[in-house]
Order: C-alpha cells, then structure tokens, then sequence
C-alpha cells in the first residue's frame, strides 16, 4: 500500500517532467494494430495474422523466434496459425510487439548512450525471464515482453534530459549508489514508474507494465509479485553477461534462487549457461549484434585457466586490486569533476560567467510552463549598458570587456538566488524572474538600475561611471496564447528601446 500511495503522488510528476522535457513517444502504428486485434475477442487470430503478414520480415522474425531453442519444438513450425496453435495468441502477439518495438528504438538519437548494449541486455533479460519461468513452472506469456521493456524507462529518461542522466550515471560510479536511488534524488522518480506510465499511455495490458513498477522493489506484494519477482532475477542474470560486476551477480543469483525457488546449485548453473545460449541465438534475430556473449560456465573456465597461470602470490593480489580500486575511484572522480566542468562551460558565457543566451533561451521556455501550469506570474528584464560602443572608442575593448564582467558580476548580487541572470549578447543582460508580478518586477529592476548606477569601474588611471536602460515584460494582462517565450522578449525590448529613446538611466514597462 506505501508503494502505491508513491506511486500516485510521482506520477503528476512524470507527467510533468515529460510535458516540460519531452512528449511521450507515441507506440508504433502496426504495434496499435496488434493491440486492438488481440483486444477483439472474435476472430482476434486471423486480424492478428493479417497485420504480420502484412510486414513479411516481422513474419520472418516470429517464425524463426518460435524455431529457435526458446520454445524448443520437435517439429518446425512454417506457419504464423501454427506458431499460434503451439504458443498461443497472447505470446505471438507480444514477440510481435517485442520485434516491432526494439525497431521503432533502434533509430533514437544515442549520443553517449550505447543504444546496442541497452537492447543486448534488455533482449538477454528477456530470455532469462522465459527460460527462468519455465524451470520453475510459471506459465505468463507476457513475461518475454515484459522483461525486455522492463528498463525503457532508462532510456526514456536519457533522451529527455541528457545532460541530467549523463551527470547521473557520473554519481552512480563514484557513490556506488544503485540507479534507481539517485534517479529518485534527480528527478522524484525512478526509470521502473517511467517505463510503467509510457506502457500505460500506450494502452498496454496491466499484466506488462504493472510487474515493471516493482522490478526493483526491497519487498513486493499484490496479484503482480511473481512476475516482478522474476523480473528481479533477470535483471541480475542479464547482468551476469552484459554488466561489470559479473561474479557478485552470479552470487546474487544462485542464493536468490537457492532461497526463492529452492533451485540447487547445478540448477541454477545450467539456467545461467542455458540463458545465455539462448540470448546469442535470440539477439541475433533481432538484429543486435549478440559481441562477446557465451556461456558463462565457459566465462569462468577461462578466468580460472588464466588465474592458474598467474604466478602472483595472494598477498600481492590482494594489494594490486586494492590499489587497483583506489585508481578507479580516484579516476571516476576525475571524470566526474571533469564532466560537471564541462556541462557547466556549455551553458556559461566565456567572458562574464554569466549563463549564455542559449541556456537563457531553454531556461525562459521551461518557466513560462511552469507559469502557465501553475498559474503563477513571471516577469523578464532586457537591460543594455548605456554608451557602451564610447567606452570601447575612447579606453579600448579590455576596457569595456572589464566593464561587461563587473556589470555581470553586480547584476548577480542586486537579484535573489531564485532570479536567474544572462548574457544576452553584447552588452544586453537579461534576468527571469520567477514568481514575480509586475509591480515586484519595477521594484526590482529599479533596485538593480540604482545599484549599477554606484558602480565605479577603474580602468588604469581612469574610472568610469556606468549606467544602464531596462525594459519588463510580464505574464499578467496576457492571455494563454500569447504568453510565449517570443512575446516576453519582444515585450521587454520594445519597454528598453523606450527607456533608452526617454532619456537612458531609466525603467521602462
């Protein structure tokens, strides 16, 4: 009941974070087709085979999937009415929907996100959860489905907010914390209650995307516990094949197990090498390069051979891995640092380290919704620094480019930590200012023209005298369609060309 109680709450929150970040792709359309022929009770098998055969490479796939070692018939099956007969119209309609999806991803933008690692682990946790299932004596044909998409909310998340995620797997190696913790912390959420909300928006059963909710759960409960339960251990063994920690999930796994379904230790052996036979063969048919996967009872031998030809003595082991730890701590950290320097240089002005119009441009369109959204008011500065080209002619560009830092500088300490200061371009500044009516915003912007108008700039033996011309804008008086990014600024220079064409030094509405 605590999980569910959670789960309500985020979910205005996911529905914000995407309305703000990102529309929620929308399924495929042959994937809408399958849906609503499975949903039509009568005749639901011939529509089902009409839309494949429609696609005569996704017929390919289905019947090379039902061939494969996955379901293990004696006899070949060369047709979609007998795949259907043997595995039912649910499983075909969701290795239809599995198929279809992973290449509707296949072409998302990927950056620094390796797209063919994601779908190699998410297609191995899928024939884990089948062959997992099948050994011990549960029988959900929406477990193949489900597993595969049981992390999309992972990349969902990625393309939402890259620099975010990226920053996010950063921490995730240098605390050790697990991914879904610090996606709590970043966003209110994690990438198990994404996944669930797009399946949901997708209108696909319950019986997908309800066990994904609780794929990473301490304790589960309620109708879905033995689906999410099995969820849980895929995960781990895909993890054996496709993660870094190899040898500590295996451990996971084969106590897990051992406690959970009473499999003994040579069970849980041939489960793993079985699974991973099977991925190699699976990947391949949907066209992800299957890389270095083999049987992980191979994996060990060979780790094994090689230990034995170490001639290092224990104590000489242990020092090196420790040492060995240490480094990859110490470099983590690094690249952290190095990544957080990085992101924050691409939104900061090399001159002022004020934020940079770019970053001004995304931040405005991002308040302007929240404005909107919770019917609050914002106001916008354009504030340009008075004869500014003088100060170039007569003392020279360092001069003026001394001017342009301090102006940066003090505009930053006249406005409140919630107000967000930017180097427009040139010698324009803007501020945003979030939550603040029109009446707050003069106040404002004349404590800020007051406070420039005290600075004193010593260039050398010269000390100038420096004055600025600020135009407002404000959400209040405008209607929703014309409350836009575009209207502000528009609103906010023609209020500066008045203040500067009225005499400069001055505030203008």
């Amino acid at each position: 009941m605590k999980r569910s109680i959670q789960v309500q709450v985020s979910m205005a929150t996911i529905e914000d974070f995407f309305e703000e970040k990102i529309k929620l792709p929308s399924p495929p359309a042959i994937a809408l087709k399958i849906l609503e022929a499975v949903r039509q009770d009568e005749n639901s098998f011939d529509e089902l085979a009409r839309i494949i055969s429609a696609d005569p490479a996704l017929t390919v796939r289905i019947l090379k999937i039902a061939n494969s070692s996955l379901y293990g018939f004696p006899n070949p099956v060369d047709s979609l009415s007998q795949a259907t007969a043997l595995i039912g119209t649910n499983a075909l309609k969701n290795i239809a929907l599995s198929f279809v999806i992973v290449q509707d991803f296949q072409d998302a933008p990927q950056g620094s996100f390796d797209l063919t690692h994601f779908w190699r682990r998410a297609i191995t946790a899928a024939v884990a959860a089948e062959t997992l299932a099948e050994e011990i004596g549960i029988h959900d044909q929406d477990l193949f489905v489900t597993a595969l998409l049981q992390d999309i909310g992972v990349l969902l998340l990625y393309l939402s907010d890259t620099a975010t995620y990226i920053a996010l797997q950063d921490e995730k190696r240098v605390t050790g914390k697990t991914t879904s913790h610090i996606e709590q912390e970043k966003f209110g959420f994690d990438h198990s209650e994404v996944g669930n909300h797009l399946l949901a928006t997708w209108s696909l059963p319950e019986t997908i995307h309800q066990p994904i909710l609780y794929h990473h759960a301490d304790s589960i409960d309620g109708p879905y516990k033995d689906a999410a339960m099995i969820l849980q251990f895929a995960d781990k063994i895909a993890a054996i094949y496709h993660g870094i920690h190899s040898n500590s999930k295996c451990v996971q796994v084969h106590k897990g197990l051992k406690k959970q379904y009473r499999l003994t230790e040579e069970q849980t052996d041939r489960l793993i090498d079985s699974v991973g036979e099977k991925s190699h063969e699976i990947l391949d048919l949907f066209s992800i390069d299957p890389g270095e996967i083999k049987p992980f009872s191979l994996i060990m031998q060979q780790a094994n051979e090689e230990l034995g030809r170490l001639n290092f003595s224990y104590a000489q082991i242990v020092l090196e891995l420790k040492q060995a730890k240490q480094n990859a701590e110490q470099l983590a950290l690094e690249l952290k640092m190095a990544n957080d320097s990085l992101r924050e240089l691409a939104f900061r002005d090399g001159l002022t380290g004020l934020y940079n119009h770019r970053y001004f441009q995304e931040a405005l369109e991002s308040e302007i919704e929240r404005a909107r959204r919770y019917d609050h008011p914002l106001s916008l500065l354009m504030i340009d620094i008075d004869f500014f080209k003088k100060v170039n002619d007569q003392f020279g560009h360092p001069a003026g480019d001394q001017v342009l830092q301090e102006v940066g500088s003090t505009l930053v300490k006249l406005v409140r930590r919630c107000d967000m200061v930017a180097r427009y371009g040139g010698e324009e500044f803007a501020i945003i200012l979030p939550e603040t009516g029109l009446i707050s915003a003069k106040v404002l912007a004349q404590r800020v023209r007051r406070g420039i108008e005290q600075l004193e700039v010593n260039c050398g033996k010269h000390t100038l005298a420096i004055t600025i011309s600020c135009g407002i804008s404000s959400s209040e008086g405008l209607e929703d369609d014309s409350f836009t990014r575009n209207i502000l600024v528009e609103h906010s220079d023609k209020a500066l060309y008045r203040a500067k064409e009225n005499g400069r030094n001055r505030v203008e509405i």
